[in-house]
């Protein structure tokens, strides 16, 4: 099916501009949002009579998102999930708990304003776009942890996907070697020990 858009569309044209999509995806998505018009005789006439306001309505709602994006430009918003010790998620992160967590933040933004590719799986960082207006966008990053404490290591940079029973091992071998080692002893302190030890054999 041709329509007309009405306003820019991601990976598929400027406003005003006759593209061919398929039915579905018009039907379905760009006539039912009222991105776009079929591309008939009759709309194109309506379309040139509504031109102007359109991009006007445009420029002004650009400025508007601008505003916006500035507002959630490099925002980092925690989302706490349980996991697995190597750092698997039980279940996912989608679109809408990056919606309800940014709410949360005091940003109000609607579900296809987030783009994600794919859930997120698995505890870490991701830088996530959010699409304010059809030309205007702003890069947040989402943190995935187990816990508040959890979410600051990965923000600090820290590496959180070694198990923590290897991080408690580590932990308490070094307790044990500080119980041997004495930081205050000589070196000279020892050496006589050791000569007057050979001396008397």
């Amino acid at each position: 099916m041709e329509v007309i858009l009405l306003e820019r569309v991601a990976k598929l044209g400027q406003m005003g501009e006759v593209v061919k999509v398929r039915d579905g995806y018009a039907r379905n998505f760009l006539l039912k949002r009222k991105k776009a018009l079929r591309a008939t005789a009759e709309n194109r006439a309506k379309y040139d009579g509504m031109k102007a306001e359109l991009e006007a309505n445009n420029i002004q709602a650009k400025g508007e998102a601008a505003k916006v994006a500035e507002k959630i430009e490099g925002r980092d918003i925690v989302i706490i999930r349980q996991a697995s010790e190597s750092g698997q998620l039980f279940g996912s992160v989608s679109v809408r708990d990056i919606v309800v967590a940014l709410a949360a933040d005091g940003v109000t933004i609607s579900r296809p304003q987030v783009w994600l590719d794919a859930p997120i799986k698995t505890i870490g960082r991701q830088k996530v776009t959010i699409a304010v207006h059809p030309e205007v966008e702003a890069a947040i990053t989402v943190t995935v942890a187990r816990s508040a404490d959890e979410a600051e290591r990965i923000k600090r940079g820290e590496d959180i996907s070694t198990r923590q029973e290897d991080q408690d091992a580590a932990a308490e071998a070094l307790a044990a070697a500080g119980e041997f080692f004495d930081p205050e002893a000589q070196h000279d302190d020892i050496a006589p020990a050791a000569q007057s030890e050979a001396t008397e054999q």
